[in-house]
């Protein structure tokens, strides 16, 4: 069963963030609520988000200086973070939010639907990087478990290996479609060396995999994923 997706939303006005959920109900992901940049550090130690809509002015910790712990954490250096702000103070302002570490900088009022897919392709590519860290980690146990051909003997191995390649196969068509879909949009420059990187990996993986292959070589040549 596919877990939903994590999307926090932090802003310090609870009719802001009633509106957030309204738009982004549809993508039906989990969506967690934080009043505070310091709600939302505490939310970080705990769960995976996929992306993180944050606002800019908040009382205490602003938007900005709540970017800068998320991105100092190991944990949660990687989140994609989407500025909302409801000002715009020119170049330099919008710089501050990308030097901060956004992947999107957005001024309200904005446009729902543009808001809803920009953050569905985040939530798309956090999919496909979780499904890729399963077929890592099957991958790891048979290497571990494998016996003294590359991967074990007998029908559970080949049966086994032939799941993993078929449910591999399926991460590689829909990383596929996502990047053709990002291709024929607009797309944030960010999200589309996201989009690169997880095929980078798809690409390894299914190396791996094929080294696996009775006669293609033993199981101590296959590269590790990270």
């Amino acid at each position: 069963m596919v877990q939903k997706a994590k999307i926090l939303l932090v802003d310090d006005r609870p009719e802001n963030l009633l509106a957030l959920e309204a738009i982004l109900s549809a993508l039906d992901q989990t969506l967690v609520r934080a009043s505070s940049g310091e709600e939302a550090l505490k939310a970080l130690l705990t769960d995976d988000f996929a992306v993180i809509l944050l606002d800019v002015q908040m009382p205490g910790m602003d938007g900005f200086e709540t970017a800068a712990h998320i991105k100092r954490r190991e944990r949660t250096r990687d989140i994609p973070i989407i500025f909302l702000t409801a000002i715009n103070h020119g170049p330099h302002h919008t710089f501050r939010g990308y030097a901060a570490g956004a992947v999107d900088y957005i001024s309200k009022p904005f446009d729902p639907w543009v808001l809803r897919a920009k953050v569905s392709v985040f939530v798309d590519l956090y999919m496909k990087n979780c499904q890729l860290k399963e077929q890592a980690a099957l991958l790891r146990l048979q290497l571990e478990g494998g016996g003294k051909g590359p991967v074990g003997d007998g029908k559970e191995s080949a049966g086994l290996l032939a799941e993993l390649s078929a449910r591999l196969a399926a991460v590689e068509e829909q990383a596929e479609a996502l990047s053709k879909q990002l291709d024929d949009e607009s797309a944030d420059a960010a999200a589309v060396a996201t989009a690169a990187h997880l095929e980078r990996k798809l690409t390894g993986l299914r190396r791996a995999l094929d080294a696996l292959e009775p006669g293609t070589g033993s199981a101590s040549a296959v590269p590790s994923q990270g």
